[in-house]
């Protein structure tokens, strides 16, 4: 399975994930980010989309684990990941360019934009990796 997980930069960068090595994805609070969330398993591919100014697909992570309930969530309603970095993408996928193609017109990084935690088909994962090799 694909996912794409948002972070705004000077929270938590791609850059900062690469460093550590391993990170637990913690924080969640809406419900439908929580639903996608808990359906991660160890493997699952993960966009990295750096939000605010920057807006764009930065790196590639992978789920070391399944998702489990959060162990500081008293209420048992919010799930936690581990995950770990593969590889900064080539070139940065800025949003405007993702929303240029019409296959992402559906798409909830499109239509729900406060939405951090959503699945990516194979194919707009696909689309999404090849966009970051084209040159320009």
């Amino acid at each position: 399975m694909n996912w794409l997980f948002k972070e705004e930069p000077s929270h938590y960068s791609f850059d900062a994930l690469s460093r550590d090595g391993r990170a637990r994805w913690s924080g969640v609070k809406n419900p439908l980010a929580q639903k996608h969330l808990r359906a991660v398993r160890a493997g699952d591919r993960i966009l990295y989309y750096h939000t605010g100014g920057e807006k764009a697909v930065v790196g590639i992570a992978r789920a070391v684990c399944d998702a489990c309930d959060d162990p500081g969530d008293r209420s048992g309603r919010r799930a936690v990941v581990d995950i770990a970095p593969v590889g900064r993408l080539r070139r940065p996928v800025p949003l405007a360019g993702i929303k240029a193609l019409k296959m992402f017109a559906a798409s909830p990084l499109v239509r729900i934009p406060r939405l951090s935690v959503m699945p990516l088909s194979d194919r707009e994962c696909e689309a999404i990796l090849r966009l970051s090799e084209k040159s320009g």
